[in-house]
């Protein structure tokens, strides 16, 4: 893909028929702030809710993903419970990964578990010899899963929003795939994806470069299916120093998300906002504090920050001008309202220090939290956000 080529979308996508342009949610990822602070919650849809639970029993993670009509609905769930400002498309980070043929399972309790390790040259020839693009030919059970669930939200608004709610399309990065790809499984310290790096530079290359084009097509699918915004999901870039993540990462990071910058659409609106504009993209990682002009760089509008930097801390490292996400600490969904209640202000003061504040958690929801919190803090953000 060139760079100065661009893909229009179609004029059937919710972006380009003007359903979730001016929503909050995109209004607030292009830096515009509306009648109130959008919110939503990363892993919103899933085990805090027992109709999700319900839904789930008999059926594996990835069997559930890569149905059309359940993950539609899983999708869903939390918007009309909720009533937040997007739903965010339920899958995995390593459903790509399966779609082309990868031998990966996620066990319950601990997670994405490969049939072998790829940690050295051998290995990571072994698995780049897969072409990323039979992803395309493999992805329809994405594509419709997509199409089901923007059908439905098209239908479905947060309280006092004016138009549809959007869904933003998901996937994991470059380094989060590789650091599973590595161990053949969960880390804790990601040792053998950071040895690779350092011990055969030109093995981790070629991986980082086979992970980012996968991802990338990824996203890109989701998009077209009409996804609203795209979010790269980093989970373990936290594991890395400043100096590794620009030097080894961030190429891989940049180069998937190209998959995503030529998609763009046009409005006619009179009050000056006509024209062609790109799909918002959106950056977070975990424990990336150290990082996050660096994760900016790669070329995102909006920069989702962990609970442990507060906002306007975040609004300096990452640069003027960028919108945030986040990043409300998970844990205090099971503190006593009060206590809650003060947390969800402070992060909505401080996100004003930044042009615009898409409030969220500094990572997921918790399976264990009470849905009716969630619900309660929206309220509370919707109502504090005026």
């Amino acid at each position: 893909m060139g760079e100065d080529v661009t893909v229009n979308l179609s004029p059937q996508h919710p972006l380009a028929a003007g359903l979730t342009h001016d929503s909050r949610l995109v209004r607030a990822y292009r830096g515009l702030r509306s009648d109130t602070l959008p919110v939503w919650f990363m892993r919103q849809a899933g085990r805090s809710l027992p109709e999700y639970r319900e839904l789930r029993v008999g059926t594996r993670m990835l069997d559930a993903c890569l149905d059309p009509a359940m993950a539609a609905e899983i999708t869903l769930q939390p918007v009309r419970r909720h009533g937040v400002d997007a739903g965010i498309f339920f899958s995995d980070i390593v459903v790509p990964l399966k779609l082309v043929g990868v031998d990966v399972e996620i066990q319950p309790g601990r997670g994405p578990v490969f049939g072998r390790a790829y940690a050295d040259a051998a290995a990571v020839a072994e698995l780049t010899a897969i072409d990323p693009a039979r992803l395309d030919e493999a992805a329809g059970p994405i594509t419709e899963a997509v199409q089901r669930t923007v059908a439905e939200l098209a239908t479905l608004t947060a309280p006092g929003a004016p138009t549809s709610t959007p869904l933003i399309g998901f996937a994991g990065a470059p380094f989060t795939l590789a650091a599973y790809l590595a161990e053949g499984g969960p880390s804790k310290d990601h040792l053998a994806a950071r040895t690779l790096m350092h011990a055969d530079p030109g093995a981790w290359r070629a991986l980082m470069d086979w992970t980012a084009e996968l991802t990338g097509r990824f996203l890109r699918t989701q998009v077209l299916a009409g996804a609203s915004a795209a979010q790269l999901f980093d989970s373990w870039a936290g594991a890395l120093s400043l100096a590794d993540y620009e030097a080894h990462v961030a190429p891989a990071s940049a180069a998937a998300l190209t998959h995503v910058h030529d998609l763009t659409y046009e409005t006619t609106d009179a009050a000056g906002d006509a024209g062609a504009h790109a799909v918002p993209v959106v950056h977070f990682g975990v424990g990336t504090g150290e990082l996050l002009g660096a994760m900016k760089s790669v070329g995102v509008d909006v920069v989702g920050v962990d609970y442990r930097v507060p906002l306007d801390v975040a609004a300096l490292r990452v640069g003027e001008g960028v919108p945030l996400q986040g990043n409300l600490d998970p844990a205090l969904l099971a503190a006593p309202w009060p206590v809650l209640e003060s947390a969800v202000r402070e992060v909505i003061a401080r996100g004003r220090t930044a042009p615009s504040h898409v409030f969220n958690l500094g990572h997921g929801v918790p399976p264990e939290t009470d849905p009716n919190v969630l619900t309660r803090v929206v309220e509370l953000v919707h109502e504090a956000g005026r």
